[in-house]
């Protein structure tokens, strides 16, 4: 039997990356505090998960002044783009499967 969990990306598994990654695909990019309050968490545990996603490669951190203020935003990288598709897929997979 095929394993039907195969295709699912370990990186993805948590819900907050999951939201991150669902919330980079549909803009451009985020900054830091919009994230945080569209998910709903609080500074370190975005910044962790954000943090685990840039050492994975599928995300891309810009630091920027605007004005005299820090801006730190992320866009989703191509790797990135790819293998969220991929794990969005397995899921599509595992939720409905072909008789």
């Amino acid at each position: 039997m095929k394993d039907i969990i195969s295709g699912l990306n370990k990186v993805f598994d948590s819900r907050v990356r999951l939201g991150i990654m669902s919330v980079l695909m549909v803009n451009d990019s985020v900054d830091f505090n919009t994230m945080k309050e569209l998910l709903d968490v609080t500074d370190g545990n975005l910044a962790s998960h954000l943090k685990a996603l840039e050492k994975e490669e599928v995300i891309e951190v810009k630091k920027q002044f605007i004005g005299r203020k820090p801006n730190t935003s992320y866009q989703v990288s191509e790797l990135g783009r790819r293998l969220f598709k991929e794990h969005i897929d397995a899921l599509e997979k595992l939720i409905n499967p072909l008789p």
